[in-house]
């Protein structure tokens, strides 16, 4: 079986060193050729369709017979304006040789999904269908989104064919874990569209391009005993979410993230840490190397002093337990002798605002993002959120809105203090 990270969307280190577009002049929009294989998550491909043409890319779609069954050809042909082939020998299409005119238009191939039927093709080179011959027919690079029962991708035919195609140069995005339609959780979901697509089309000339981004996400757990812990009702998905805006305005950005259930995005180096000992070891160990630190974490205030060995029995009416307060991970970076721009983030129950001016002025921090939890829209495990954003001699607002938005929102301000602070 091919070896890759643990963790619920890490499947392929290969996703950094993204293949290049062919050279083409500035003018031409990149071409994708997008191919549809016969998987539930066809459904999604409508949506991908979208996000590349968002992107700036002129895409075209070849669909596999039984992709028609879950998604129907005129959809995609009305998302991205082009006809949808899946005949080999269309007498109508470029004479018959729809698959070699196919082939030298694209300047990249992305399959997604692509079902485990369609992967073992691949693998042994078959061309019995229109996507399965433009394949061997192109020379651009191929990506591939796995999609299918976690049951068959672990399957060890599945691994071996998945990694005789990295071997030959195939770029793999996911699958990416969690529940599907059989039923059934694990292994084997799709990669969202809008990070497929990123991958894809990474942004180039962004304002924080070789910018070093280091972030903490999500909880920490202290541990009570081998088997219970001290946490809080941090999701990770407002840190996820700013991480993946930063590296869309070209940041190379490094997590140190507790256990969450949130999908980190591609590409992303993630380094996973459970308590706040240990988050402020990885991020002590790496802070020296970055030019803006983040601290989105909801790293927990105290951990009990003496964790027990064994489980604790149900034995006694009450127990007592002794806290002891962990490191102020923000603070000590802060006063760094030559600090990184720091980012802290403040979640509140009250007096938001004031809190947090005193939190950026003790802490000597360069910017300070706040918002209210524990009452009415927003905060902690909702989809949503609004934040006050505070530094020295400025403030700005960013309203309630889905946390994406609000995330590329705060990347750009991050960016416009970033920019001023090193100007200065």
């Amino acid at each position: 079986m091919i070896e890759r990270r643990t963790g619920s969307d890490q499947a392929f280190d290969s996703m950094a060193s993204a293949a290049p577009l062919a050279a083409e002049a500035p003018a031409r929009a990149p071409r994708v050729l997008l191919g549809i294989s016969g998987g539930i998550a066809a459904y999604k491909s409508a949506d991908l369709v979208r996000r590349l043409i968002e992107r700036g890319a002129e895409v075209r779609v070849v669909m596999t017979e039984a992709a028609r069954a879950f998604i129907t050809p005129l959809t995609l042909q009305a998302l991205s304006g082009h006809p949808v082939r899946s005949e080999l020998l269309d007498p109508e299409a470029e004479a018959g040789m729809d698959h070699i005119a196919l082939a030298r238009w694209a300047d990249q191939v992305v399959i997604a999904p692509a079902t485990a039927d369609l992967i073992a093709r691949l693998t042994h080179g078959l061309a019995n269908d229109l996507l399965t011959a433009l394949v061997l027919a192109t020379q651009a690079p191929l990506t591939l989104a796995p999609a299918m029962n976690q049951q068959m991708w672990a399957h060890p035919a599945t691994q071996e064919n998945i990694a005789r195609l990295v071997a030959r140069g195939v770029r793999l995005l996911g699958p990416a874990s969690g529940s599907q339609a059989c039923g059934e959780v694990g292994a084997g979901r799709m990669v969202e569209p809008v990070e497929i697509a990123a991958a894809m089309l990474p942004v180039s000339g962004g304002g924080l391009r070789g910018v070093q981004v280091l972030m903490t996400v999500g909880p920490t757990r202290e541990a009570i005993d081998p088997v219970r812990f001290i946490g809080n009702r941090s999701s990770g998905k407002m840190g996820y979410a700013l991480a993946a805006a930063l590296q869309q305005r070209g940041a190379q950005v490094t997590v140190v993230a507790g256990p969450t259930s949130v999908a980190p995005a591609l590409g992303l180096e993630c380094v996973a840490v459970e308590s706040a000992l240990e988050m402020e070891a990885a991020v002590m160990g790496r802070v020296a190397e970055c030019d803006l630190f983040i601290a989105a974490a909801a790293v927990a205030d105290y951990r009990p002093e003496a964790p027990a060995l064994a489980k604790i029995k149900k034995d006694a009416d009450s127990i007592a337990l002794r806290l002891v307060r962990n490191p102020d991970i923000l603070a000590r970076v802060a006063a760094l002798d030559r600090p990184p721009f720091t980012v802290g983030f403040a979640a509140e129950t009250d007096q938001v605002e004031a809190h947090a001016r005193a939190k950026l002025k003790a802490k000597r921090l360069s910017m300070i993002a706040a918002n209210q939890v524990g009452a009415g829209e927003g905060g902690f495990e909702s989809d949503r959120n609004a934040l006050v954003c505070l530094w020295c001699d400025g403030r700005r607002e960013l309203p309630m809105m889905p946390k994406p938005a609000l995330a590329a929102a705060l990347a750009a301000l991050i960016e416009e203090r970033y920019g001023a602070q090193t100007a200065g």
